[in-house]
């Protein structure tokens, strides 16, 4: 189906897009479901089962909590990270949940919500819900996948994939019919994903900025608290006294790439603290896309909103190549989809506001994830930190230079952007299970966790 730059760029909140995002628009479709089928008003009772690895590092990446909040009907576009930490602390202690309407319901997470590290056939991140009636029996079952980004599919959808609804007027699959398609009217990458766009261009356009918005907001949220991230590890946040430190050498000829890491570590502290952030095209691989973007605001010459609007856009299409023909889902195909992702996307972004042709564009892009094939999520502890929060650093400095690589070159190179997704996702077909983000193997099993 067509996807918007927006299903790319959505407001939420951490640490992770796929274990907290999807699983609370899981739990918020469920109880839809319910009240549609008029089983909401009957039901006593909930129990929640949290497969593959939403059950191997659902606790650290928040899926427990996000559920109870999804079940009362809230939206990770619109709750307040605050308000949410201290409802999720009166459901544990009240054992009861609100579900929409106001009816509650006694709820206990400890035995309620069930963790399974077996995944469902479809995708290994499965949530399955059942509804019980006042004396235990089953009322309804529903199951639901979160199959990276905050994209979630249920039983019906993953079993048969619904049709394109939405007509686009420039409907592409691989990056050879895109680029086909913008020599063939003459036009950027940027404007044939905006001629796709449902809404008008003002709308667009106002819509991406108040993207950008929460990106400026989250780093400056990330620059501006100090602290020990949640979770046990202990985890200092460093961003604010690194941009201290920047600040009195303004003289260091790596001065810009500094602050790149800095804004990427604001970004991913600030998510791994479950605070609000843009899926960029995920959680775990939220700083990047900001990083590079306020490289870009900050020490490109003429940089205005015209051009965040541009680098949105061109990334936009970047991800929809990325989501159609191989995974976003660190779960699927490991951290290549999610932070691989992200710096294919943020190095056409930058190459275009730079002022690349189509095919620089697309070898920026290439550039991007090549160089990011084969990298595993392995999170130790289950928690979107190590090596999570560094690893956006470090992929927003090579989108950078990736980008000034393929502005340097003609468009002509040996491997295309299509041969490198595939490849990605051929790569996540033959990796082990436990470098895909159950937290079984590569850091997370050598890290000693103190």
């Amino acid at each position: 189906m067509p996807v918007s730059v927006f299903d790319l760029f959505s407001i939420g909140i951490g640490p992770s897009s796929s274990h907290t995002v999807g699983p609370m628009r899981a739990a918020t479709r469920f109880v839809g479901w319910l009240s549609d089928t008029a089983l909401l008003e009957r039901t006593a009772g909930l129990r929640v089962e949290l497969c593959g690895s939403l059950g191997a590092t659902g606790r650290g990446h928040g899926s427990i909590a996000a559920v109870m909040l999804g079940l009362e009907g809230f939206a990770p576009e619109t709750v307040d990270p605050v308000a949410a930490r201290a409802r999720v602390a009166e459901i544990e202690n009240d054992r009861g949940l609100r579900l929409p309407g106001g009816r509650l319901i006694g709820f206990d997470p400890e035995s309620d919500i069930v963790l399974i590290v077996r995944p469902l056939d479809f995708h290994s991140n499965g949530l399955r819900f059942t509804a019980l009636g006042d004396d235990g029996a089953e009322l309804g079952t529903r199951t639901y996948y979160s199959v990276g980004g905050g994209f979630v599919v249920d039983e019906d959808e993953a079993a048969h994939p619904p049709e394109a609804e939405r007509h686009v007027p420039h409907r592409f699959g691989t990056a050879d019919e895109l680029l086909a398609l913008a020599g063939e009217h003459g036009v950027s990458i940027a404007e044939l994903m905006a001629r796709n766009e449902p809404a008008g261009r003002d709308e667009v356009r106002e819509g991406l900025l108040r993207v950008w918005s929460v990106m400026q907001e989250c780093v400056s949220a990330g620059l501006n608290t100090g602290g020990v991230l949640p979770g046990g590890l202990r985890v200092r946040r460093r961003a604010g006294a690194l941009a201290a430190a920047l600040e009195s050498d303004p003289h260091d000829p790596l001065y810009a790439m500094d602050w790149v890491t800095v804004y990427a570590l604001a970004v991913n502290e600030e998510n791994a603290g479950g605070g609000r952030v843009v899926t960029a095209p995920t959680n775990g691989a939220a700083g990047v896309i900001p990083a590079v973007l306020h490289y870009y605001m900050r020490f490109i010459p003429g940089a205005d909103d015209a051009g965040v609007v541009e680098f949105l856009l061109t990334a936009g299409a970047i991800g929809v190549l990325f989501k159609a023909n191989a995974s976003i889902s660190g779960a699927e195909v490991g951290c290549q989809g999610e932070v691989g992702s992200a710096c294919s996307m943020a190095a056409a972004g930058l190459a275009a506001v730079m002022g690349a042709t189509p095919e620089q564009v697309e070898n920026a892009a290439e550039i991007g994830i090549e160089h990011n094939l084969g990298l595993t999520c392995d999170p130790v502890g289950g928690l979107v930190q190590i090596p999570c929060i560094e690893r956006n650093a470090v992929a927003a400095v090579k989108a950078i230079t990736a980008a000034r690589m393929a502005l340097r070159g003609d468009g002509v190179h040996h491997v295309s952007l299509d041969t490198a997704i595939k490849t990605m996702r051929d790569t996540g077909a033959d990796m082990a299970d436990k470098y895909k983000e159950t937290s079984l193997g590569g850091l997370a099993l050598n890290v000693v966790e103190c």
